[in-house]
C-alpha cells in the first residue's frame, strides 16, 4: 500500500472525524479509507483512532502521531506547490481560535489587511472562548492572553495589552468613585473566570494592588462581562483595546486611572513544529508587523 497516501488519509480522518466525508473528499471508497488507516496503525503498532458507528476520535497515541506527521505532510504539500509556482505563497484555510474580546473593528481590520495581501488564505475563526485541543480539532493557531501551555505547543509573544478597571458612569454615581484601592474591597465585580474568578486583584508586588472584590457575575466570556459593565452592573477589568470606544463615548469610565494596571501579552499558540505552513508563518509575521497589532494597539 502507498504509505504516504495512507498517512494523508489518516490525517484527514483524524481532523474531520468522519470516514465517509474523507472518502468523498479524496475520491476513494469508505472501505479503502478504512484500509489506509489500518495500514498506518499496523506500521506503528498502535491504535490511533477510536471509532464506532457514530464517532471517530483520536487515541492518545493518535494525537501524538498526528502532531508529528502534520508538519511533514504540510511541508511536502508546500514543496509540491513550489514546483508549480514561481514563489511559495500562503494559501488554504487558516483555522484560528481567539478571545471573545477580539470580536471588534480593530481585529477585523487586521484580518482584512492580511487578506488583501494574501487573497488565497481564508479564515475559520472560533470565538467561543472555550479551551480547545488544537491537535484533535485541527486548529492552526490560537491567540491567548491567559492560558496554560499544553505539551507539544509553543507560544510566541506578539503584543502587549493594558488592562483597566472600568465601570459605567451611572454605576459610579450610585456606588461612588473609588479614591484608593481600599475603596474596592467587597465592591461588586464582573469577574473573568480564568484570571480572577474569586474577585481578587493582586499585582505590582508589595507596593502594588491587593484587593478583594465581590463577584456578582463570573464568566469565561469577556463579551458578557463587557456588556454588563456598560449596563451598570459593576466593576470589570477589561483590555483597553476592547473598551476604548466605550470610554471615549462615556459609556464606561476609568477607575483609579493613575494606578499602573497590569499589562499582559497577546501570545500566539501553535504546534511545536520545525516547518510552519506558509499561511500560519505569514499571518504570525503580519500580526507582529507594522500593519498588525502594533497598528491597533497604539
Amino acid at each position: 500500500m502507498d504509505t504516504l497516501l495512507s498517512l494523508r488519509v489518516f490525517a484527514e480522518v483524524a481532523e474531520h472525524k468522519n470516514f465517509s466525508a474523507v472518502a468523498e473528499r479524496l475520491n476513494i471508497s469508505p472501505a479503502m479509507t478504512s484500509k489506509h488507516v489500518k495500514h498506518v496503525e499496523a506500521r506503528v503498532g498502535a491504535r490511533l483512532l477510536n471509532r464506532n458507528s457514530r464517532n471517530v476520535s483520536l487515541t492518545e497515541a493518535g494525537a501524538q502521531y498526528l502532531l508529528t506527521i502534520r508538519p511533514l505532510l504540510d511541508g511536502l504539500a508546500e514543496a509540491e506547490a513550489q514546483l508549480t509556482s514561481d514563489r511559495l505563497s500562503p494559501r488554504g484555510t487558516l483555522r484560528m481560535s481567539v478571545p471573545v474580546w477580539m470580536s471588534n473593528p480593530a481585529f477585523a481590520k487586521i484580518l482584512t489587511a492580511y487578506h488583501q495581501q494574501n487573497p488565497h488564505v481564508t479564515f475559520d475563526v472560533d470565538l467561543s472562548g472555550r479551551k480547545i485541543n488544537m491537535v484533535e480539532e485541527g486548529v492552526d493557531l490560537a491567540l491567548r492572553v491567559a492560558f496554560k501551555l499544553d505539551e507539544g505547543l509553543i507560544a510566541r509573544k506578539l503584543a502587549e495589552v493594558t488592562f483597566q478597571l472600568l465601570a459605567a458612569p451611572s454605576f459610579l454615581d450610585r456606588f461612588g468613585r473609588p479614591e484608593t484601592s481600599a475603596d474596592l474591597n467587597n465592591a461588586p465585580m464582573l469577574a473573568y473566570s480564568q484570571v480572577a474568578a474569586d474577585g481578587r486583584l493582586k499585582f505590582g508586588g508589595e507596593d502594588g494592588i491587593d484587593v478583594k472584590l465581590r463577584p456578582i457575575l463570573v464568566s469565561s466570556n469577556e463579551s458578557i462581562l463587557h456588556q454588563a459593565a456598560v449596563a451598570g452592573m459593576g466593576f470589570a477589568m477589561l483590555p483597553n483595546w476592547a473598551a476604548q470606544d466605550d470610554v471615549k463615548d462615556d459609556r464606561l469610565e476609568a477607575v483609579l486611572p493613575n494606578v499602573a494596571w497590569p499589562k499582559l501579552h497577546i501570545q500566539a499558540i501553535y504546534a511545536d513544529r520545525s516547518y510552519l505552513p506558509a499561511k500560519v508563518r505569514s499571518f504570525l509575521d503580519f500580526l507582529a508587523g507594522s500593519d498588525g497589532f502594533p497598528a491597533v494597539l497604539k
